[in-house]
């Protein structure tokens, strides 16, 4: 079975991923690189309203075959906002 790397960022830190799972296709690998993204979402939701959340995907020899990110922006309304 194929190997495929993720590499995150989270607009703070970059994560490079040197261990790699293994996916049946590149296909399986997207799917599990966008699904990666709300979980980056959620543990990035406490510090603030406006993140840019990213994660690319290698193959075994380095190259990129896939990349993903989630804008988030969050903005308060009305009189009751940041109470």
């Amino acid at each position: 079975m194929p190997r495929y790397f993720f590499d995150t960022d989270d607009g703070d830190e970059r994560h490079q991923d040197d261990e790699g799972m293994d996916f049946p296709s590149v296909g399986a690998a997207r799917d599990a690189a966008i699904g990666a993204l709300p979980e980056m979402a959620r543990d990035r939701l406490p510090d603030g309203d406006r993140h840019t959340l990213a994660v690319r995907v290698r193959d075994e020899g380095g190259a990129l075959v896939y990349s993903a990110k989630l804008d988030l922006a969050g903005e308060w309304h009305g009189p009751q906002a940041q109470s």
